[in-house]
């Protein structure tokens, strides 16, 4: 389980959707980038989503929902969570909840959390 950097490609499940991230920490960094924590991934704006037909209803992916799996139970930055993958949960893409974004790239290969 890699630990997640400010550089980390996090998609929906359509592959195209990009999960755009603004990490909220600072001080802690893998090979000079951020590492995200909770929750970084959540509530994020979704780019590229190709999942479109306003004609029978299909929204594309346009936000992230909660984080299901990817924050450590160990490792902490500042009392918060280290986001690793496999990071996972849902958007709100058609339907509402249905739909999962997970981690393509963590976004280095540096720091390996063993469970």
């Amino acid at each position: 389980m890699l630990a997640l950097t400010e550089d980390a490609v996090i998609v929906c499940a359509h592959q195209k959707g990009r999960v755009q991230i603004t990490p909220s920490q600072d001080f802690c960094r893998a090979d000079g980038r951020r590492l995200l924590v909770d929750d970084d991934p959540e509530h994020r704006h979704i780019s590229g989503c190709p999942n479109l037909n306003p004609a029978i209803g299909i929204k594309p992916c346009t936000s992230t929902l909660g984080v299901d799996e990817g924050y450590s139970d160990f490792v902490r930055i500042g009392g918060r969570r280290l986001c690793i993958a496999p990071l996972s949960g849902h958007t709100d893409g058609t339907p509402s909840g249905a739909v999962e974004y997970l981690t393509r790239d963590p976004g280095q290969h540096f720091i390996d959390c063993k469970p």
